[in-house]
């Protein structure tokens, strides 16, 4: 892990928690952390926000969970699981005492009840990653065991998927819809308020496993969405951490002796969305005219201050089965207007959705409004607030939208499943993206337990929905974050999980 310029937060921070230099202190209190948008909901089944989820994920708790290096799963409530040689059963122990924010008992049929509403329910936006579950047992209150209907190669990944948070079976039921407004879970942190288009306050569970590893005695997540408003409050101090910085005033933030400046290793990859319902788009020689006519090199040069790489697929760079010599499109305007000429397409105009208040995004709409206007494709820029952008891309009220993703699991059937497995109820990243070949690679690469082989597989899908230009591959960066200097641990795993069990304040 890195940390851009001044420091270097590393695990070994921890130990100062043991030895620290005369006139160090541990302080609780609230950290106060800046963001650029609200949450919607906060059922973990509910959503795929990233405004939700790193919220949640200090919330909840889940069976298994991934390293603080985002590169193996760990226990979590689970301290111990095995599975059956034929890869169909997994058995899973959980911890004694554990409960619930609430302080009651948490049991084995409480994650019976999660899994189940998470495959079974309407609306779950990731059940096609749990279909495979068949049966669930609970011989007793610290045993589970799930029967799959087949072998599953990412099956113990996605139970480390934020989606997959054990939630009290008894709220759930008293709660129904109301529980993503009122939530309780198993994590570091309890829900005290949540006043939406303003902030989320969240105070110290006492009932969490690991309640000695926290130290603050709440996080309270802000809603700023214009960045030069977020980073004025990080400089005076009215809050102690700040996400989402521009690129452009990175190295400014970073030479103020109060800041530190974070460019944590990631699996973020920004991308533009393309709307297949929407004519002309429907025709894959518009789609590929887009890419040729886009300099991506020079999108990431100006907007990224060289921190960011043009990306060549959907799967993040060196994730697990990414291809680093994946098929990509060149740029190429002249070849972009033929392919305009051969499906007979003039005039074309189109709405680009961004987020308003993003200095990144407005350079990037500003860049590909002059690209494409060179091959004939006018431009509209639709601005939105990011809440309001998201709901208009599910709709599918756009054409070309501006967007990211971050991995949840370290395993590459999470995002094929969200992104080109053409789901009905995410309709690949609401692209409205299906290719039956890639369906079907997809569910291939569930069940293929052969490394050599399931890579194979995945290289399959990374050509062919390039070829398809089911999205435009922008670029991969890292997270851009930054905090008060008296934060410490303040770090961001590649799976965009906050870490803030081990943050604390001096």
């Amino acid at each position: 892990m890195r940390q851009f310029l001044k420091g270097l937060v590393t695990a070994g921070l921890l130990g100062l928690m043991i030895a620290m230099p005369t006139g160090w202190a541990l302080a609780g209190g609230v950290l106060k952390i800046a963001r650029q948008q609200d949450s919607t909901t906060l059922d973990p089944i509910m959503t795929i926000q990233n405004a939700d989820i790193w919220v949640m994920n200090n919330m909840n708790s889940l069976l298994v969970r991934v390293s603080r290096d985002g590169t193996t799963i760990e226990p979590d409530l689970a301290e111990s699981w095995t599975i059956s040689p034929d890869g169909k059963v997994y058995t899973l122990n959980l911890r004694a005492n554990l409960k619930f924010g609430d302080g009651s008992p948490l049991k084995a049929s409480d994650a019976k009840y999660s899994l189940l509403r998470l495959r079974d329910k309407e609306g779950s936006i990731m059940a096609g990653m749990f279909v495979d579950i068949d049966t669930i047992d609970t011989p007793d209150d610290r045993t589970l065991v799930i029967n799959l209907k087949q072998r599953s190669a990412p099956f113990l990944a996605a139970l480390a998927m934020f989606s997959a948070a054990v939630l009290p079976e008894k709220a759930l039921k008293e709660r129904g819809d109301d529980f993503g407004a009122n939530p309780i879970g198993a994590g570091a942190f309890n829900i005290k308020e949540w006043k939406r288009g303003q902030y989320i306050s969240l105070v110290k569970n006492p009932h969490f496993w690991e309640a000695d590893r926290v130290k603050l005695d709440g996080v309270e997540w802000s809603y700023i969405p214009n960045d030069n408003t977020r980073i004025l409050k990080l400089q005076t101090g009215e809050v102690d951490a700040a996400i989402f910085i521009p690129f452009n005033r990175a190295k400014e933030l970073d030479g103020n002796k109060d800041i530190n400046v974070h460019m944590d290793p990631s699996s973020r990859m920004d991308h533009m969305l393309v709307n297949h319902s929407h004519k002309p788009l429907d025709d894959l020689r518009v789609r590929q005219a887009i890419y040729h006519a886009l300099n991506r090199q020079a999108i990431v040069d100006v907007v990224t201050f060289g921190f960011g790489k043009v990306a060549n697929s959907f799967i993040p760079a060196g994730a697990m089965h990414y291809n680093p010599d994946n098929f990509d499109y060149p740029y190429d305007p002249e070849k972009a207007k033929k392919l305009l000429a051969d499906a007979g397409v003039k005039g074309l105009t189109l709405d680009l959705l961004v987020t308003a208040g993003d200095s990144v995004h407005d350079q990037i709409a500003v860049m590909v409004k002059d690209q494409l206007g060179k091959v004939g494709i006018a431009v509209n820029i639709v601005k939105q607030e990011e809440g309001q952008q998201w709901d208009s891309t599910v709709a599918g009220e756009y054409d070309i939208s501006v967007n990211y993703w971050t991995n949840d699991v370290i395993d590459p059937d999470q995002k094929s499943s969200f992104c080109v497995f053409g789901d009905k109820e995410n309709m690949s990243y609401y692209t409205r993206y299906s290719n039956p070949k890639v369906t079907a690679l997809v569910e291939q690469g569930r069940t293929e337990l052969d490394s050599k082989k399931r890579q194979q597989i995945y290289y399959d899908i990374q050509r062919i929905a390039k070829e398809d230009v089911h999205w435009i591959d922008l670029y991969y960066s890292p997270f851009r974050n930054a905090s008060r200097t008296n934060v410490v641990n303040y770090f961001q795993n590649p799976m965009g999980r906050f870490m803030l069990e081990d943050t604390y304040m001096k």
